[in-house]
């Protein structure tokens, strides 16, 4: 066989199994990942990746953004509604990350030390203490889901008052799981205290020293996480506090780009998402060799690249 006919031969081989990986990514993303409705008056925008809690990606960002111009989304609405089926958490420095999306202006919002909490640790929440956490606003069954969406999509000019209202009525119609106290509500105390210090360092130092089961579990899953990013979050948190949401996220802008630059956040993604040997080797490696001045960098302006909203 000549070398032109192997060639040919080569290249058709390639050009099969392109389309072979071609048509199994069709068929494995064949469910929309948005879903967008005209429901009477009311737009409806549905995420559908249920399988990743949701998360979203730059198409649906694409998609979403042209319909929510000047707009909040999720956790920056006004109304926020948990069902049982709710999960909430912010796991990136389990990945070299930091809580983005705006995680920088509502976690220090939260209750005491909770945000701080919840941020460095990755905690999760689900179904009603989602609400008690102050994450979201109101709890509803997700049995009386279609209903109160039928009724807010039928409020003729709506107020916030009328929705406020509505949803106010719903959740004093959801009795599921309210006997059950806040899971974190014995340790909402211990959170605020161990978690005051305003360093890492000092964070770890209160826990080890607390030595109880709380706080050993809370040393245990620190020591699993990213250093360089447990340290950006506490500044992140720290500086957030007193931010508009639209400075909150020009600050992320410049950390999601310090993160790009450095090699934890790759790292993270392989050990937890890739390769899924739970296994990543941070680098620095510890708290101690993350300095002030490494930190401060990552908040440092771009200048001409520098987010503008």
């Amino acid at each position: 066989m000549s070398l032109t006919v192997l060639t040919s031969a080569y290249r058709l081989r390639s050009l099969c199994r392109l389309q072979r990986i071609q048509a199994h990514m069709m068929s494995s993303h064949a469910e929309p990942e948005v879903l967008l409705e005209k429901v009477g008056r009311t737009g409806v925008i549905t995420m559908n990746r249920p399988k990743v809690l949701n998360a979203l990606n730059l198409t649906m960002i694409r998609q979403i953004y042209p319909q929510l111009k000047g707009v909040g989304l999720s956790v920056h609405g006004r109304f926020r509604v948990a069902t049982e089926k709710t999960l909430f958490a912010m796991p990136e420095t389990a990945i070299g990350l930091f809580p983005d999306v705006g995680g920088g202006y509502f976690l220090p919002r939260l209750q005491g030390k909770l945000g701080l909490f919840l941020a460095l640790t990755g905690f999760r929440l689900k179904g009603r203490d989602v609400q008690r956490a102050g994450v979201a606003t109101h709890f509803v069954e997700s049995k009386k889901i279609p209903d109160l969406q039928k009724e807010l999509v039928d409020l003729k000019s709506p107020s916030a008052e009328d929705v406020s209202r509505v949803l106010d009525s719903y959740q004093s119609q959801s009795s599921l799981d309210a006997e059950k106290p806040f899971i974190l509500k014995k340790h909402v105390s211990d959170i605020d205290r161990l978690f005051s210090s305003s360093s890492v360092e000092g964070i770890v130092k209160n826990l080890k020293t607390d030595g109880s089961e709380f706080a050993k579990k809370q040393t245990e899953t620190l020591s699993k996480m990213s250093p360089t990013s447990l340290k950006i979050t506490l500044k992140q948190l720290q500086a957030g506090a007193a931010l508009s949401l639209q400075d909150v996220l020009v600050m992320e802008y410049r950390l999601s780009q310090a993160c790009m630059r450095g090699c934890d956040f790759y790292e993270g993604v392989r050990a937890v998402l890739v390769d899924k040997d739970q296994n990543p080797k941070w680098n620095p490696s510890t708290l101690e060799e993350v300095s002030d001045q490494m930190v401060e960098q990552c908040f440092s302006s771009l200048g001409e690249k520098d987010l503008i909203l």
